[in-house]
């Protein structure tokens, strides 16, 4: 049964739809099957893999019931990484789903014919704490955040935080958080190294220690709709990005292995 990973920040331009493309691409390149799940109105996690979202149905019919998820599910240019496309009618979802019984359930619900099918389901969320956000945290095991190292990176992760506590107390209380990836970072800049120093202090066992650098390169790939790992293999960014899917992997591991003796 995957893993389901969802990929929040309600604060927009931190890297998120970034880390959600090429996580799940150097996941797959490393063996494991993986399903990307864009449930951005904007598509940029779609988009940013090369597929064409101007005609397309992905998790917007998948939430809505219209049809299978696993009849939606297209493949990318990465062996063993599929996607659930997004689209922007899933701007309208959240009105359309008010009235719905277990609103808040419907990706969870979509999502269970497929989970047999991968390792990892990694969830790309808009940049809000709306209905969209809590369908992909209910529908997740555990939660994954790229904080921007800027000024308000703490200010707006502790507002997440207690987004995913109430989601635990009502909801999901089995819902852990994986941990924080610093994106965008300038080792140049005395503000990034303070912001990274502040977060490992408040935060120590949840910081991946691979840190996301600021990347002309990493920003240009999706223009080309190719992860960092088909644009430039041999860039700092996708050093990064190899790094980062080695420390999820031996993170999650670590957390399966203590599920079990609990």
């Amino acid at each position: 049964m995957a893993h389901i990973v969802s990929i929040v920040n309600q604060k927009g331009g931190v890297g998120k739809s970034t880390t959600a493309v090429n996580l799940a691409a150097y996941l797959a390149d490393m063996g494991k099957f993986v399903l990307l799940v864009d449930l951005d109105p904007q598509a940029n996690a779609s988009s940013g893999l090369g597929h064409d979202i101007s005609n397309t149905k992905g998790t917007y019919e998948a939430l809505s019931g219209m049809n299978q998820a696993r009849d939606l599910v297209v493949k990318t240019a990465h062996d063993g990484l599929h996607l659930l496309s997004g689209h922007a009618n899933l701007a309208g979802a959240s009105v359309e789903l008010v009235n719905e019984l277990n609103r808040e359930r419907k990706l969870h619900q979509a999502l269970l014919e497929v989970r047999n099918d991968y390792d990892y389901i990694l969830i790309d969320n808009p940049p809000t704490l709306g209905l969209l956000t809590i369908n992909g945290l209910v529908a997740a095991d555990s939660v994954l955040i790229p904080v921007q190292a800027e000024y308000f990176a703490l200010e707006g992760l502790g507002q997440l935080m207690q987004t995913i506590a109430m989601i635990k107390q009502s909801i999901k209380p089995e819902l852990q958080i994986m941990g924080a990836v610093i994106t965008m970072f300038d080792s140049r800049t005395k503000l990034s190294n303070q912001v990274l120093e502040e977060l490992y202090k408040h935060f120590p066992e949840k910081i991946f220690r691979a840190v996301i650098p600021r990347s002309i390169r990493l920003a240009e790939a999706p223009s080309f709709g190719k992860s960092i790992i088909h644009y430039d293999p041999s860039s700092k960014a996708a050093k990064a990005y190899e790094r980062l899917a080695q420390e999820f992997l031996l993170r999650e591991e670590k957390t399966s292995q203590e599920s079990l003796y609990r």
